[in-house]
């Protein structure tokens, strides 16, 4: 199964609703999210995670992907909305957790996340190499360090888990968190990684719209 957390206002996107019911070539992210997910032929339920006043237009918005598209109400943070889509599948053995807007994910990233899965990894995460110098810098924006780039990597989403860890990790006690495998990390369990794709970015501005924009639309061309 796979959970999309999309409770989020996307506040940096300045589109003036919330990220997920964004267009993207006249369909919302949510909708290419989902369909991606559906399409790797390996996701029996995808449980996406809304604010209470946008159900109605979630539902609206994946009404063609069918009964296998699950809406509930999402929380204020990320891990909310996690906590409260993992409470409407308790017996899932393997869970993909995935943001609406990377929804240009390729379909074999989401593929070989869950094979990973299958393969006895607990926790993976798909990764890409830092190509830039990243400097550490302090409150006043001085640089304190220059960090070695070889060690970072870039993360991405679907991660996936072991349903059982993931379960575990969402009951012990945490601020605001920015990815699930962060919760894993604490609980002292490897977190695993495989190779992402340029595509998988995550759509926060207004030049990212652009930039996928770009993106679906060759690869619409080329499907047709």
């Amino acid at each position: 199964m796979a959970l999309v957390p999309a409770a989020g206002q996307g506040v940096r996107l300045a589109a003036g609703m919330p990220k997920a019911f964004v267009p993207l070539l006249g369909r919302p992210l949510l909708w290419h999210c989902v369909r991606s997910l559906q399409a790797s032929g390996c996701i029996d339920v995808v449980v996406v995670a809304v604010g209470e006043q946008h159900r109605e237009q979630a539902r609206a918005a994946v009404a063609e992907a069918g009964d296998q598209v699950w809406i509930v109400t999402g929380g204020a943070h990320r891990c909310d909305s996690v906590r409260a889509a993992l409470l409407t599948v308790p017996d899932a053995e393997v869970v993909l957790v995935h943001d609406a807007a990377r929804c240009l994910t390729p379909i074999s990233v989401i593929q070989a996340v869950v094979q990973a899965v299958l393969a006895g990894q607990r926790a993976v995460v798909p990764v890409l190499t830092v190509v830039d110098t990243i400097k550490q810098v302090d409150p006043d924006g001085r640089v304190v360090s220059t960090l070695d780039r070889a060690a970072l990597r870039v993360v991405q989403t679907p991660q996936g888990f072991a349903g059982d860890l993931l379960r575990q990790a969402h009951q012990q006690p945490s601020g605001p968190v920015t990815d699930d495998a962060g919760l894993v990390e604490a609980l002292g369990v490897p977190v695993t990684t495989l190779p992402g794709h340029p595509d998988a970015f995550k759509i926060t501005t207004p030049f990212d719209l652009v930039l996928a924009e770009v993106l679906a639309g060759a690869r619409a061309a080329g499907a047709g």
